[in-house]
């Protein structure tokens, strides 16, 4: 089992920054993927980053891109999402999600745990 918590959101302005952080627990965190996702009043929840167990391969969808930077400290079982520039439509709740099988997917069903969300709201 993991337990993912999330934590770092807030309201901050347009063009402001925000760090999201997702503490993990449990032993099969080690080697797994992590990803965050996000999920807007009224839409389906969509990927926003995901990253490998070793932290060399990233990848985005293309509206964050330069913008927002994952990362991850296994020596402490976290993940990181730096967002900068942030703009009203990143307002969502964020979510992270461990995938065990240790492959940095878009794709939200193959991830295997996910933590609770937190809620980010960017104003214009």
């Amino acid at each position: 089992q993991v337990q993912l918590v999330e934590s770092g959101g807030g309201l901050v302005q347009a063009g402001g920054s925000l760090r999201l952080s997702c503490a993990a627990s449990g032993r099969t965190f080690s080697g797994a993927a992590m990803g965050w996702f996000r999920q807007a009043p009224g839409k389906d929840r969509e990927f926003v980053a995901a990253i490998d167990w070793p932290g060399a391969i990233t990848h985005y969808r293309d509206s964050v891109k330069g913008r927002f930077t994952i990362s991850r400290d296994n020596t402490k079982n976290t993940v990181y999402l730096q967002m900068n520039g942030l703009k009203p439509e990143d307002t969502a709740v964020y979510y992270c999600a461990a995938d065990i099988s240790s492959s940095p997917t878009s794709r939200p069903g193959e991830y295997d745990y996910w933590g609770q969300g937190t809620q980010v709201t960017v104003s214009s």
